[in-house]
């Protein structure tokens, strides 16, 4: 099977996902919320029309603006739908990538199959996750444990090594249990401690290590350039929640490789 269709097909199911995703979250003033229902304006609280659910078209044919009060229509609706666009994308490339020369459905047909799903449901509950911590740094539970047992189940399902994934998210956990507990909640929260059990859970032990590692290379390097540039202060918040969701991308994407490179400077 080519890779273009695919990629396409992939890709428009990425959109559908992220438009469904949208219909949960309701952004306010002060953050995010879940809602249940018809998707509202955030402005009018009108119910949107049919027509106007199809996913990043709807945000362009409107030109952002909802159809009834002509206010402007977050930005993070059609990014979230965008952002899961590529990752499925990616998914499915890194895939059939990985089985360069063998039709997408022969050999390992259902490690792959299962492979894209775990992504992908992953997928619909950590760029929520991403959302709600960057909008009102919190990360709820409902995202949380659901993600911990979509990983540990579709993990055991691919015949990974159970005891590896829970070492490894349990190893994550403990981590910032140890924070938690000796700054008494103030260096990080519960919610991070759950999430990076999802971490753990999802990537075992060493890609989890190494994606908490660029979680905080790379939110030690955007705190530094919020400092720098007056943005925040050294006692600042930040939600590091944002960061992992970013790790556990890059985990996913690039560990293996930089691992097995680490590994083989090693000898």
């Amino acid at each position: 099977m080519e890779l273009f269709p695919i990629l396409l097909v992939a890709g428009l199911l990425g959109l559908v996902c992220g438009a469904f995703v949208n219909v949960f979250m309701l952004r306010t003033p002060d953050g995010l919320e879940f809602t249940a229902g018809r998707r509202k304006c955030v402005t009018c609280a009108r119910p949107m029309h049919a027509k106007d659910h199809f996913p990043l078209v709807s945000y362009l044919v409107l030109q952002a603006k909802c159809r009834a009060c002509k206010s402007v229509i977050p930005w993070q609706y059609p990014a979230l739908e965008i952002a899961m666009m590529l990752l499925f994308m990616g998914f499915a490339y890194q895939i059939v990538t990985r089985d360069a020369g063998i039709p997408f459905f022969a050999r390992d047909a259902y490690e792959s199959i299962g492979l894209f799903a775990r992504n992908g449901l992953i997928s619909m509950l950590l760029l929520p996750i991403f959302m709600f911590d960057y909008r009102s740094s919190v990360i709820p539970d409902r995202l949380s444990i659901p993600a911990m047992i979509i990983a540990l189940s579709l993990n055991a399902v691919m015949g990974v090594d159970p005891i590896t994934m829970l070492f490894g998210g349990f190893l994550l956990g403990a981590f910032f249990a140890i924070q938690y507990l000796a700054s008494r909640g103030t260096w990080v929260g519960g919610g991070d401690i759950r999430l990076a059990m999802v971490m753990g859970f999802l990537l075992g032990p060493e890609l989890g290590m190494f994606g908490l590692l660029v979680s905080y290379a790379i939110g030690a390097l955007i705190g530094v350039y919020l400092i720098v540039r007056h943005r925040r202060e050294l006692r600042s918040h930040v939600p590091f929640g944002t960061f992992m969701v970013i790790g556990t991308y890059i985990a996913l994407f690039f560990g293996n490789s930089v691992v097995d490179w680490y590994l083989g400077l090693l000898g």
